[in-house]
């Protein structure tokens, strides 16, 4: 398999003061716990053949770890976010220095939109966007003058019931769109496509091949489904991430387009 790259950042040690917005504040975080997952996490990208490359640890930003939201990579083309939360803009800057040095085009959503990477997911060609939480119109707006020149159909997506579009719902390789209903405001928006699955945590996969998909190990029902559909689970326990909103998706940048 050709090597594919995405970019990490460790986890601040002022992790368990991350924003949540749809679930009660965990008072249990354990950091050390948090540290050791994210080394797992990171050992699972190896494994499967992937490159990392670390943005600079941002111990002062709780929620850095999620480094998802500081951008949208399409191509050759990185679109820098400006993310929901003003407590997250300090995030950004360095995000940015390390997707340039890959040789990444750069353009930024600006004020007054806001758009966070998590709320974006993107396959065959076309990029559905959570609209109604982090990220606004003007956002989605931006962002969609940025990707139609790319060839890429942008379709916006309600958004209230979850803290990004990717924590409600993910795509399989064969372009099926796996979500936890309870979470998901509108499934109709991908007719027929739109597969239902038994855990939340189990709604969130990153692809690592055609075959092979990455996971929460507290899905393991929804991991079953996968693998009767013919894919390889890799499982990862992300409990102290999972605290705090967050899933697989969210604590990386995948590098596909690669220039």
């Amino acid at each position: 398999m050709t090597a594919r790259h995405a970019l990490v950042r460790r986890p601040s040690p002022r992790l368990a003061d991350g924003l949540v917005t749809h679930i009660a504040r965990s008072d249990d975080v354990n950091i050390e716990l948090a540290q050791r997952q994210w080394d797992g996490y990171v050992a699972a990208l190896h494994e499967a053949g992937w490159t990392t490359h670390e943005v600079p640890e941002a111990p002062d930003s709780p929620d850095s770890v999620f480094v998802e939201d500081t951008m949208v990579v399409y191509e050759d083309l990185a679109i820098i976010c400006r993310p929901g939360a003003e407590e997250r803009w300090a995030e950004v800057s360095a995000a940015e220095a390390v997707v340039r040095g890959q040789g990444y085009r750069v353009v930024r959503i600006e004020a007054p939109g806001t758009l966070d990477g998590g709320d974006v997911l993107k396959h065959g060609g076309t990029a559905w966007v959570g609209v109604g939480g982090r990220t606004n119109a003007e956002g989605f707006d931006q962002l969609r003058s940025h990707l139609q020149p790319l060839g890429v159909n942008v379709v916006g997506v309600p958004l209230t019931k979850a803290l990004h579009l990717k924590s409600a719902v993910t795509a399989l390789p064969d372009g099926t769109i796996i979500g936890y209903e309870p979470v998901v405001d509108n499934p109709a928006v991908w007719g027929e496509k739109f597969l239902a699955v038994p855990e939340e945590p189990g709604a969130h996969v990153v692809l690592l091949d055609d075959d092979v998909l990455l996971m929460s190990s507290a899905a393991p029902r929804t991991a079953a489904m996968f693998e009767e559909r013919g894919y390889r689970v890799s499982a990862v326990d992300i409990s102290e991430f999972e605290k705090l909103e967050g899933c697989v998706t969210c604590l990386s940048v995948r590098l596909r387009g690669r220039p």
